[in-house]
């Protein structure tokens, strides 16, 4: 990537100050510590609670279920409870989860790039 170049003379217009919303909205869904530690757990197959909190390092019982709730919340998960076992809860990405890969790749590259820049 070329230093210093610039891709669009301004960031936003007064006109597309409204879908700068959308914007926040979706870093809004997305930011936190955990969020995307536990979304990459469970894509990795670990749909349970113990099974989730075992692969992140660092992560108390509290703030998983605090994560999983918002996640949920956000249509980014779904909860399925076993009817005959109350405690049997698994969860899984839902498509709408699964329709920010590509974000979640652009943001990778970006953070690698970030980290070059800021490394000289």
């Amino acid at each position: 990537m070329e230093e210093n170049k610039i891709i669009k003379p301004y960031l936003c217009t007064y006109k597309d100050k409204e879908d700068i919303k959308y914007a926040a909205d979706a870093l809004y869904v997305l930011s936190g510590k955990w969020r995307m530690y536990v979304i990459i757990a469970i894509y990795n197959g670990n749909h349970r609670y113990r099974e989730i909190a075992k692969s992140i390092s660092g992560i108390t019982f509290a703030m998983l279920s605090r994560e999983l709730e918002l996640m949920a919340l956000n249509k980014l998960i779904i909860r399925t409870e076993d009817p005959d076992f109350s405690k049997d809860v698994k969860y899984t990405l839902s498509a709408y989860c699964q329709s920010i890969y590509p974000l979640v790749e652009s943001l990778i590259d970006w953070g690698k790039q970030h980290r070059n820049v800021i490394a000289i």
